[in-house]
């Protein structure tokens, strides 16, 4: 069967010519694979060679096609195949695409028209120079003879071509079949006329051709010719034009689909209008395979000529070749796709990355069959990356196929497309769109990774430009501080001279140029600057009798103080006893000031002052008002110069406390994950998102302890990570220890590793930490862990409300949780003792009823936290106290129940309600009870235990109802473990320790203490706060070792062991200040009989301070060499913490949070290790005089055996964090595990 093929642009050649454009090639041409020069074999020879290996249809089809409107966008084009950059999922048409297209198209106006982008005006045809080697020209004078005999001219095959200004024509050609027979004629073929007169035209240019150019190459008018002198054959002129329906459809195919871009050109759409060629020039291929064999063309340089005319027949005749080919291919697949009822298909039926496919589509078997105009839209796997909208061009292949070309980026694994006419109808594959895979590039999962890479770099691109806005912003308010500050030195300045200037007229009017017979000065009329003469009659006063007279002088009401000293000589020339000196007037002097004496001014004893008025001169020649601006001046630079080193000293102590906050997070993160090394841990220790690390396990300390495998299984972001959770793997022996290890790829996308263990791939037994499974931060992952909103239901909060240590828990975990990028509420009563000199922006912020009580809601901000005050108008809360209260009871409870009521009524959706002791208990009942489905259906309840001596039945009852339960230590949750309130519900109940605020508890910015240090100068620091301590409390000055004790003076923390303690210490010749107040009249009558005691007998060693003084607490810690904590029991303790935070040496009974935060420096080794710590302080066991003397006799004799070793103690500690750091990240740990 005889097919005739459109003349199209080879699939093979994507160059666009362009004058003067050189490029290098590698034609395939000569000789057809099976060795046979006909032209059969030549024509037709190279598609067996090429053809696709695999005929495949790759579609596939779903339902996701999205059919909401497409958005413009002013995204600038592309210059590039493959763009850069993450781009957001493609919004495509939900309903009626096409009528949302045309909208699109309609807001561009009705005079654009989107062909202009495609059109190619003023194309120049382009020659082709080829200049070839040695070897090359060698092998044109080696050509086969002719075996073909029955070729002779009209053998030749003639193809016309010349440059047109518009995009792909359709043409049709003749040629010989093999067996030289002409194939029947078929439509638009090249008419007999139009051949006759490119004959022509070819023979009268080479009758002007030199006949003795050699017989391989002529050059004519700036194009070369290739020539064949044979007496079978006649010269032949050789040429071929570079198509404009090549470029054009190059253009139209792998341009559009990035220029069309809906977020590059804004739905622009492909000019669908075709021109037709002029005409066609014919070459024979046969007698140009017998020029050059295959082999002696290895690469060539192509020259385009001004004219825009390929002179290269080789090139000329492998395009030929693969345009026939894929003629062919693409008829077989319109049979094969037609018969099978398939109305799309694409060439190569295999899409690959980074290359052009064709897309064909049967108008006749869509509903758009009757449409004038066909569009493709389209993008990148599942609609995720590029856009596109690229017109089909009707084809001339048998029915009615149309077609366009695509370029497929690198990225895609699919090409997701539907067509419609650019209106409002659509063909989108029944709902399930049209899909064709694409092979040998990235797979879904390649993809992600690529979308969260570009993400990354994204993220980094912002974050770069956050900073240089931030710093620009940063740069600007440092000038306008500056200008601010300038400005107000300026004024500073001219008070500060004018009150100056005020008082030197004072002077002035004193001032005198002489007195008569006692001095005068020569010459009579000076300035500042000039040298005088000051005489001085010694017989005028009461120098009368001395030996020496001396001048102790200065100026302008002694401004400068003592600044002139002279001694006098008598005068020879004078009658009279007078005596003179030599002066240099300081320059800008308006007043001279000064007085006599019989010495200098270290051995002076007899004064001549004018009777204590001192003796002032007048000088003549200054001017008042350039002084003064002079002083203005003087003044203003010295205030300058004394705000700019203020400045620079304040930015290195930010800057060095900010990095000191940085390094210490990090020392607790390491600490953190080396803390469970015994069980668990990973190597490297930092994960980093996009890593491979191993995780290695201990078994012999968990409940698979002895299971003969262990299976790893694990996932990523608290198991939500979209590739859910992984497979399990079973653990290996590692060859260096008792652990197992795995290997895990870490994805980009993470943020945290979860992990649990399990004796077998099915499960069976499990360690999953007792319920709140293994974690692992996971560091420069390009997603964040989701903010969570926890609301604090408080009685106490610090500063404002503060009795105990539960208003600092309240007020310093909120913003540790605040800074790890989670969002806190805080709702407290607002009572009338409120300290409202520590809330910011108080303002009215609502009102509502409850239980027939209206109750007003005030908002602030207190130490940066959210903050939500209650205040019922049925007065509960306006009694003067926080606590103390008959009806205590009555009061939190209406409280707790209002608290809930204003989060339900104000809208509020928390994930986590946390409640603290027994006065916000009842919120664990309340919420189960009254509002869990009736509104905060979302949150979850916490409650926390900070001290079970109080409220025990109300503690019992939140234990019931709270999704967890903690309380302040681990050895504190042990010990109360079996009391009947937590018994029943041991199973949510656990221990994390307090820690302190390190803003607050500061050394290196704490304005309490004489001295800033850190670990680096603590020696230094202590030092000189230990001296200031000794003078504000009027103890000895001397280096002994000082005891601090800051407490409550209650029997819980051990009030009898104090007394001993001080009474130790006297003994040992140490120094002992104690701090603190008892809520018991008794105590506190007790402990005022002992200061007075200690006072009488021990007045410069010993120091009782029965009162709450902050500033004096700071003074203490920093300046104590020793802190004793000897409490009965103890929940946690902060005073033991805030004492290593300022490098005091912690001295305690193990109890509670004692025993969790002090590691004895001589039994707890192992156990601190066990941490990730090194020993820290002295303990003792018992409740008795030795077992405090036990710990304090040790502490004292190093003090003065080791002072080297104890100074090392000190900056040990310091470096230690008992801060929020570590307490903040189990407490969200807590809070997860509750939303599980």
């Amino acid at each position: 069967m005889e097919v005739s093929l459109p003349l199209q642009r080879p699939i093979s050649c994507r160059t666009f010519f362009g004058g003067g454009t050189k490029l290098k090639i590698s034609p395939l041409i000569g000789f057809s694979p099976n060795g046979n020069p006909s032209l059969s074999s030549i024509s037709y020879g190279c598609q067996r060679a090429h053809k696709a290996t695999r005929i495949i249809h790759p579609f596939t089809a779903t339902a996701d096609f999205s059919r909401r409107k497409q958005r413009k966008s002013s995204t600038p084009k592309s210059k590039d195949s493959t763009p850069r950059g993450f781009m957001p999922r493609t919004q495509l048409p939900t309903s009626t695409p096409g009528r949302d297209m045309k909208q699109n198209e309609a807001k561009e106006g009705p005079g654009t028209s989107p062909s202009n982008d495609l059109e190619v005006s003023d194309t120049k045809t382009v020659e082709v120079e080829i200049r070839t080697d040695d070897k090359l020209v060698a092998n044109f004078g080696k050509v086969s003879e002719v075996k073909d005999e029955s070729r002779n001219e009209s053998n030749r095959i003639e193809i016309e071509a010349a440059s047109t200004n518009g995009v792909l024509s359709d043409q049709k050609i003749s040629h010989y079949n093999a067996k030289g027979t002409i194939p029947k004629a078929v439509d638009n073929v090249m008419e007999p006329k139009t051949a006759e007169r490119f004959t022509k035209s070819e023979e009268k240019e080479a009758s002007t051709e030199d006949n003795d150019v050699p017989e391989f190459a002529r050059v004519v008018g700036g194009s070369q010719r290739y020539t064949k002198y044979d007496e079978a054959l006649q010269p032949k002129s050789i040429e071929k034009d570079t198509s404009t329906e090549a470029k054009s459809r190059h253009m139209a195919g792998k341009n559009a689909s990035y220029e069309t871009d809906p977020r590059i050109n804004e739905n622009k759409t492909i000019s669908n209008t075709v021109q037709q060629a002029e005409s066609t020039k014919i070459i024979d291929d046969t007698t140009i395979s017998q020029f050059v064999k295959p082999e002696a063309v290895k690469e060539v340089d192509v020259s385009i000529g001004d004219d825009g005319k390929i002179r290269d027949p080789f090139l000329a005749l492998k395009l030929e070749r693969e345009e026939n080919l894929r003629k062919e291919e693409i008829n077989k697949l319109v049979e094969k796709n037609f018969k099978e009822g398939n109305k799309v298909f694409c060439y190569p039926e295999v899409a690959r990355p980074d290359k052009d496919i064709e897309i064909f589509f049967n108008r006749n078997l869509s509903t758009l069959k009757n449409e004038p105009a066909v569009i493709i839209m389209g993008a990148y796997n599942d609609w995720k990356w590029k856009s596109f909208n690229i017109n089909l061009s009707k084809s001339h292949l048998n029915g009615d196929w149309w077609s366009c070309q695509v370029h497929v980026p690198e990225e895609a694994y699919r090409i997701d497309f539907v067509f419609h006419n650019g209106n409002d109808a659509y063909d989108n594959n029944d709902e399930e769109n049209f899909h064709i895979t694409v092979d040998g590039g990235m797979d879904m999962f390649d993809f992600e990774n690529f979308l969260l890479e570009e993400k990354r770099l994204e993220q980094e691109e912002f974050a770069r430009q956050k900073a240089e806005r931030e710093k620009e912003e940063e740069e600007k308010r440092r000038k306008e501080a500056d200008i601010a500050a300038k400005e107000a030195d300026r004024a500073q300045a001219r008070e500060e001279v004018a009150k100056s200037m005020s008082a030197l007229k004072e002077f002035m009017k004193r001032a005198v140029t002489s007195v008569n017979n006692v001095w005068y000065i020569e010459p009579s009329e000076f300035k500042g600057g000039d040298k005088v003469r000051l005489y001085y009659n010694k017989s005028s006063g009461p120098l009368s009798e001395a030996t020496e007279i001396w001048i102790h002088g200065g100026h302008n009401g002694w401004k400068d103080g003592l600044s002139i000293f002279s001694k006098l000589i008598k005068s020879k020339n004078k009658d009279g006893d007078w005596w003179y000196t030599d002066v240099v007037l300081p320059d800008r002097a308006i007043v001279l000031d000064w007085v006599f004496a019989d010495g200098s001014p270290q051995k002076a004893i007899v004064f001549d002052n004018n009777r204590r008025h001192d003796f002032h001169a007048i000088v003549p020649k200054a001017s008042f008002e350039e002084l003064t601006l002079f002083e203005e001046e003087r003044l203003y630079n010295k205030l300058q110069a004394e705000r700019l080193l203020r400045e620079e000293a304040i930015q290195a102590k930010a800057k060095k406390t900010a990095l000191m906050k940085v390094e210490t997070k990090a020392r607790t993160l390491k600490t953190f994950l080396l803390s469970q090394k015994h069980i668990v841990y990973t190597d490297p220790l930092d994960v980093l998102a996009g890593s491979t690390i191993t995780v290695f396990y201990n078994p012999t300390n968990t409940v698979l302890n002895g299971k003969s495998e262990i299976w790893l299984r694990y996932s990523f972001n608290r198991w939500t990570h979209r590739m859910g959770p992984f497979a399990p793997q079973i653990m290996s022996p590692d060859e260096n220890g008792s652990h197992l290890k795995a290997t895990v790829k870490v994805p980009l996308d993470a943020y945290l590793m979860d992990f649990v263990f399990s004796e077998s791939k099915d499960g069976g037994v499990f360690d999953n930490k007792n319920g709140m499974d293994y974690h692992i931060p996971v560091l420069g992952g390009v997603v964040k862990e989701p903010p969570m909103h926890i609301v604090h239901i408080a009685v106490e909060m610090a500063p404002i409300a503060k009795v105990g240590g539960l208003g600092d828990v309240v007020t310093s975990l909120s913003r540790a949780v605040q800074d790890m990028n989670h969002n806190v509420d805080i709702i407290i009563p607002k009572y009338d003792c409120l300290k409202y000199d520590h809330v910011k922006d108080m303002q009215f912020h609502k009102s509502y009823f409850w239980s027939g009580t209206e109750i007003k809601v005030w908002s602030g901000k207190v130490e940066g936290l959210s903050v939500y005050f209650l205040e019922p108008q049925n007065g509960l809360f306006w009694v003067g106290c926080i606590y103390g209260r008959n009806n205590d009871g009555e009061r939190f409870g209406f409280f707790c129940h209002a608290a809930l009521e204003f989060l339900l009524q104000g809208g509020f959706h928390p994930d986590i309600i946390h409640c603290h002791d027994w006065s916000s208990a009842p919120v664990a009942w309340l919420f189960k009870d009254h509002y869990r489905h009736y509104g905060l259906s979302k949150a979850r309840v916490v409650f926390t235990i900070h001290n079970l001596e109080f409220g025990a039945q109300l503690i019992a009852k939140a234990m019931k109802f709270s999704d967890k339960a903690t309380t302040v230590s681990p050895t504190y949750a042990r010990e109360i473990s079996g009391n009947p309130s937590i018994a029943p519900n041991i199973f949510k109940f656990h221990g994390i320790l307090n820690g302190i605020d390190p803003d607050i508890w500061d050394p290196y910015n704490d304005k309490f203490i004489p001295v800033s240090y850190s670990s680096e100068n603590v020696v230094e620091g202590k030092k000189a706060a230990k001296e200031a301590l000794q003078q504000r409390l009027g103890l000895k000055r001397d280096d002994l070792p000082l005891i601090g004790i800051i407490s409550r003076l209650t029997h819980q923390k051990g009030i009898h062991l104090i007394k001993h303690a001080i009474w130790r210490t006297l003994e040992r010749g140490g120094q002992v200040v104690l701090l603190g107040s008892a809520p018991d009249h008794r105590i506190q009558n007790d402990f005022v009989n002992l200061a007075n005691q200690l006072h009488s007998s021990y007045n410069d060693r010993a120091r009782l301070c029965l009162s709450y003084d902050e500033p004096l607490s700071h003074l203490i810690y920093a300046g104590a060499d020793f802190i004793l904590v000897p409490s009965i029991f103890e929940p946690c303790g902060l005073t033991q913490l805030t004492a290593m935070r300022y490098g005091s040496i912690p001295i305690v009974r193990k109890t509670g949070g004692l025993y969790d935060t002090v590691f004895d420096v001589d039994h707890d080794k192992e156990r601190a290790q066990g941490h990730g710590l090194e020993p820290n302080g002295f303990s003792f066991d018992g409740a008795d005089a030795g077992g405090v003397d036990y710990a304090l006799n040790r502490a004292i004799s190093a003090w003065y055996d080791g002072r080297e070793w104890l100074n090392s103690l000190c900056k040990r500690v310091m470096e230690q964090d008992w801060s929020w750091n570590r307490p903040a990240l189990d407490y969200l740990e807590l809070y997860h595990a509750a939303r599980k």
